[in-house]
């Protein structure tokens, strides 16, 4: 009778703990996990069926207080509650990028096998630092930097790492300039003894429109904002080779040391790039790192059509691959590409828990080597892989190949209209322009400023907007290829519409 006492009370506690455990993802929690996702995936479709402009229109201090109106030390009875917790705080007020309606920032609809594979990574949850934490992770991101290497040109002594963004990997670009320089034309090793007395003098040349992640990893490397020497650009707004080589030679005569190129390949203000063929011959003349950020126009990539704009690209030291810009990917998926592999010894760490100096990483491999300022890692490379896999090149690319066109489209409609004014074209999908109707003699930039507030209070349409030379203009980022040219004639209505309103009113 005692035992059987005992097997009951044994049953009990088993039964208890169980539940205690019941949040942890494992072999005896498929019930709660199905219960969850089944809940998420309600509300993925009801986002999905119930968003029909893309933003909710609400205002800050509404949005602030219901976040603030929540005691995270009282958690909720169930996942029901949860969810409905977080449609009123989150769900309800996100922006659809999915939408047509959409076209402000560098911002892209996904693709559902990538989504699908994101539900895998995070359930799974490996890290990629070292091939013991992620076998099989180990060698799909490795294929998939080889195969991103075959499209940009590079042989097969490339390498390179997947990042989590574009600054990211600018990062990385110019922190191998720097130390490459340092390295072979001052023997000096920057990573055991800092900076050498001459990095004062290092110079870095980018174009005036280039990400402002470069000013950001220049103060972070210790070489300060004033390393950047700012190229001006041609009439599209590119990097103009000849003030390339100005620049370069007015910075020696000055005694400074250039040390890199950062060319772009696709400005968030104007989807255009700079010559990258011609600037290669200047990096190779002056014997300086050539670092690409391509974090917008990776995407030709994928198109035999429009490749040919990224002629140039394969002679470059360094690249900058955005997945989640133009590869239709979820965040986070971006990687950091390099010509020769050699070079990526130079940020190499070892641990002795980790990847300890004696392991023969032939055999056993570890991404953590590569890696800069990340060691777990997420394995985000399954994403571009499933989409690869299901997908293939060719669609992806005709997506994007529908992308320019509707741009080119669009860019035709409005500089044909008297009342919008249209600075430039665009290589990629980017568009800046401005409603300035004939004849008014307005503010046009507070016009402009008021459409734009307008539209994204009322949600109806997101645009973006930027300053050019001190003048306000709208901006379209056209990076949905559902995106027709009857949205952008509803869109231009819209704007005008809102426009006229604030002229006459």
């Amino acid at each position: 009778m005692q035992n059987l006492l005992d097997n009951d009370q044994d049953v009990l506690v088993k039964s208890s703990t169980d539940d205690f455990y019941q949040d942890i993802f494992h072999e005896n929690s498929g019930a709660e996990y199905n219960n969850a996702i089944a809940l998420v995936q309600k509300r993925v479709n009801g986002f999905l069926e119930n968003t029909k402009i893309p933003f909710s229109g609400i205002k800050p201090e509404e949005i602030r207080n219901k976040v603030e109106a929540v005691n995270l030390d009282v958690p909720l009875q169930d996942y029901e509650s949860l969810w409905n917790e977080i449609d009123e705080i989150y769900v309800n007020h996100a922006t659809a990028y999915h939408l047509p309606e959409y076209i402000a920032h560098l911002n892209c609809p996904v693709v559902i096998p990538a989504l699908a594979a994101d539900v895998l990574i995070s359930a799974i949850n490996s890290s990629q630092d070292t091939y013991d934490q992620s076998a099989g992770g180990t060698f799909i991101e490795r294929k998939l930097i080889a195969w991103t290497g075959e499209q940009i040109g590079y042989n097969a002594d490339c390498d390179g790492i997947f990042t989590g963004g574009g600054s990211q990997s600018n990062l990385m670009g110019l922190l191998l300039a720097r130390d490459y320089f340092a390295l072979k034309f001052l023997n000096w090793n920057i990573k055991l003894n800092g900076c050498p007395p001459e990095a004062s003098k290092f110079r870095i040349f980018v174009s005036e429109k280039s990400h402002f992640s470069n000013q950001k990893n220049a103060s972070i490397l210790g070489l300060g904002e004033q390393s950047i020497v700012q190229v001006v650009t041609d009439n599209r707004y590119r990097m103009d080779a000849e003030k390339l080589q100005q620049a370069i030679t007015e910075e020696l005569e000055k005694g400074n040391i250039p040390i890199a190129i950062v060319a772009t390949a696709g400005t968030t203000d104007f989807g255009n790039i700079d010559p990258l063929s011609e600037i290669a011959i200047l990096a190779k003349k002056y014997e300086l790192w050539m670092h690409v950020d391509a974090a917008y126009g990776c995407g030709l990539l994928l198109t035999d059509k429009y490749k040919h704009l990224l002629n140039g690209i394969e002679q470059a030291d360094s690249v900058t691959i955005d997945y989640h810009k133009s590869f239709f990917q979820p965040i986070c998926s971006s990687a950091f590409m390099v010509r020769n592999k050699q070079h990526l010894h130079i940020i190499k760490h070892h641990a002795d828990y980790l990847n300890p100096k004696e392991q023969d990483y032939d055999e056993l491999p570890a991404q953590i080597n590569k890696s800069l300022v990340q060691s777990t890692r997420r394995f985000d490379a399954l994403k571009l892989w499933c989409t690869l896999r299901h997908m293939g090149r060719t669609k992806l690319g005709q997506y994007t190949e529908t992308i320019i066109e509707t741009t080119q489209q669009t860019a035709e409609i409005i500089d044909n209209d008297k009342d919008f004014e249209l600075l430039t074209d665009s290589d990629l999908s980017v568009l800046v322009f401005r409603y300035k109707l004939d004849g008014w003699p307005g503010d046009t930039c507070k016009m402009n400023l008021h459409i734009k507030k307008k539209m994204f209070f009322n949600g109806e349409v997101l645009v973006a907007s930027t300053k050019v030379n001190g003048i306000f203009y709208l901006k379209f980022t056209i990076l949905n290829p559902l995106t027709t040219i009857a949205h952008i004639n509803n869109i231009l209505s819209i704007i005008k519409k809102h426009g006229n309103d604030y002229i006459f009113s």
